[in-house]
């Protein structure tokens, strides 16, 4: 049976976008709303991918106030945040060039589906993407495993075997939600992991300039 055009996931802050310094900010309004300690620079960076409800109870937020807190952050992330983000150089064209080799293009990301949608419209990357999948908007209990697992369920056709595909993504969910729907994952260090966050990587690009070619040798081995 064929095995169809490949498919590309791709994670979206830190990975396609340069959105710290909008959501950090918005984190840190939001702590102030609720006079709440803010947190130092660097663990605000580190919210920056996984559910944010997971990193606020991983950071002390008592349980009471967590649904408060992401209100709060939704509130002035909406108000501005959303905006204050820009694609990092080079990835457009790395998204044209494999577009242009016949790949899939799908953005697998943990943020909420009701704020990845207006984020991509907001960079212009629509015409780039085939599709889009994140988290429930009420940010249930998703994991980059179930997300990864629902682009790939979209991209499987009747008839079919599952096409190749590649994880693009750079933090260590990204990583984990890759293997665990058996694809390898390509970790971009110009995001937001810590050092060596993306030591199971199966290729790690510092580069976007070198990000198409390394996609295209692992779905070409896949």
């Amino acid at each position: 049976m064929s095995r169809g055009r490949p498919v590309v996931l791709l994670d979206l802050d830190g990975t396609l976008s340069e959105s710290a310094p909008g959501i950090t900010a918005s984190l840190a309004a939001a702590y102030r709303d609720l006079a709440l300690p803010v947190p130092d620079a660097a663990v605000l960076r580190s919210f920056v991918g996984p559910p944010l409800t997971a990193s606020f109870r991983t950071h002390g937020v008592p349980e009471p106030l967590v649904a408060d807190l992401l209100a709060a952050y939704r509130r002035h992330y909406d108000a501005g945040g959303l905006r204050d983000t820009r694609v990092y150089p080079g990835v457009r064209d790395a998204l044209a060039t494999l577009r242009a080799a016949g790949c899939t293009l799908l953005v697998a990301t943990s943020k909420p589906r009701v704020r990845a949608l207006p984020v991509c419209a907001h960079l212009g990357l629509d015409g780039l993407l085939d599709g889009v999948f994140a988290a429930p908007d009420d940010e249930a209990s998703t994991s980059k495993a179930d997300v990864v697992a629902a682009a790939l369920a979209s991209a499987t056709d009747a008839g079919t075997d599952r096409r190749p595909a590649v994880m693009v993504g750079d933090r260590v969910f990204d990583v984990a939600g890759a293997h665990a729907n058996g694809i390898p994952c390509v970790g971009v260090a110009w995001g937001y992991a810590e050092p060596a966050e993306l030591a199971d990587a199966d290729a790690v690009v510092r580069d976007p300039a070198d990000l198409a070619r390394t996609v295209l040798d692992l779905l070409r081995a896949a």
